[in-house]
This record gives C-alpha cells, sequence and structure tokens, in this order.
C-alpha cells in the first residue's frame, strides 16, 4: 500500500529531529513554508504536523510555528516505537530499559493472569518442550508467553502496552537471546516456573518471574561489560 504523504512528512521531520537537524525546543517552519518545502498542500501539512504532535514529537501553537519536543520528557509510547524503528540496530542501553519496565509490569500480569486462568496459562507452555535452541525460536516463543500471558489477565492496559512494542519487542528479544547462556537461563526459568504453577503456589510463581526479570537485566549489563560483573 503506498504511503500517504503526510506520513512521509512526518517521517522526515522525524528524522530531522533524531538526527539533531532540528533542535530541542527549536520552531518548525511555517506551514506555508514546509507546504512549499515538500510540494504538498498545506492540509497534507497539518495533518503531518498533528501526527508529529500526537506522536510526541512537537507541540503546537495558537498562531505560531509548532516547537520541537524534548521528546525523551515530553513523549509517549509512539515515540519510543518511532525512535527505535529508526535504528538498524537497538542500542544496549535500551535494552536495559525495556528490561526494567518488565521488571515493573511482567509480575503483575502473571499474578493477575494465574489469579483468574490459571489453566489457560498452564497451556501456554505446551510449545515449550519443542523450541529449538535458536535465539529466534527463543524470541518467538517469549513473545508469545508474554502476549498470551497479559491477554489472560484482566488489566487490558497490559496487552495493549505490549502490543505496542511487538516489533521492537522481538527484535530486542533475538539480541538478547544471541547468547547461549542467556537461553539456557530461560529455560531453566521456564522449568522452575511451571514447577510452581502446577504445583498451585501462585506466590512463589510470581516471585520467579521478578526473579527473572531482574537476572535478565543482571545478564545483559554482564554482557554489555564485555562478560564481568
Amino acid at each position: 500500500m503506498k504511503e500517504r504523504s503526510s506520513d512521509l512528512i512526518a517521517r522526515d521531520i522525524t528524522r530531522s529531529i533524531l538526527g539533531g537537524e532540528l533542535k530541542i525546543q527549536e520552531p518548525l517552519q511555517s506551514e506555508r513554508d514546509l507546504a512549499a518545502h515538500y510540494k504538498v498542500g498545506r492540509p497534507t501539512i497539518r495533518e503531518a504536523l498533528q501526527r508529529l504532535e500526537l506522536d510526541g514529537w512537537i507541540t503546537s501553537r495558537q498562531g505560531m510555528p509548532s516547537v520541537v519536543n524534548d521528546y525523551w520528557k515530553q513523549g509517549n509510547l509512539m515515540t519510543i516505537i518511532t525512535i527505535l524503528q529508526h535504528e538498524d540496530e537497538i542500542p544496549d542501553e535500551f535494552i536495559v530499559y525495556m528490561l526494567e519496565l518488565r521488571v515493573s509490569i511482567t509480575p503483575a500480569y502473571f499474578r493477575d493472569a494465574l489469579e483468574n486462568n490459571k489453566l489457560k496459562v498452564i497451556s501456554l507452555f505446551a510449545p515449550y518442550e519443542d523450541i529449538d535452541n535458536t535465539a529466534v525460536t527463543y524470541a518467538e516463543f517469549d513473545w508469545y508467553i508474554q502476549h498470551g500471558v497479559a491477554m489472560l489477565s484482566p488489566n487490558p492496559i497490559y496487552l495493549l502496552i505490549l502490543n505496542s512494542f511487538k516489533d521492537v519487542y522481538i527484535r530486542m528479544a533475538e539480541k538478547y537471546f544471541s547468547d547461549s547462556t542467556h537461553r539456557a537461563a530461560s529455560r531453566g526459568y521456564y522449568e522452575t516456573l511451571l514447577k510452581w504453577i502446577l504445583g498451585g503456589d501462585l506466590q512463589l510463581a510470581e516471585q520467579t518471574v521478578h526473579d527473572m526479570m531482574e537476572t535478565s537485566i543482571r545478564l545483559w549489563k554482564q554482557k554489555m561489560n564485555g562478560g564481568n560483573e
């Protein structure tokens, strides 16, 4: 499907912001000047600017040109997703940020899902024994588990957050699981977690999830430091 002109313009302006050509708090050109630059009508420019504001990149001002946001402070989930979509390889530091986010939310939606849909959570682990020992397979299985458990939580916000990051999540997971020790740690985690769930100890299951999320951060930081603690 051919992309809309407004989307292409919004993407070009985003690149200029990320590349530093447009500085934080710097005003954009007027709608008229932008229309002349991109050789489109002002309604198309207005639509592109509305998209940029919705995604946290700019703030519109009545009767004045829009201004570039400090996107790390004024952005939203779409801002983060756009940043990562512009990266050929996801930065190591950003994987730390995402792993830290998982510590905060993953134990919560596991607990909710287990309290409300324990048998369905157990059924999610059925493909576990057949997963190949590759980064791609582990990444796909990890997403399958996380997405499935979030879907079984009665709180829909968890699933909305995960859905926003699907493509980015899998890319990061493949990079994380490219290390065989990380795959081994996750295999042990799945086995322990399933043991506690089958045994009915949901408190220990939740703690196991939390502990593994913390372990993932430690393992990744160790990898970033060349294998040193």
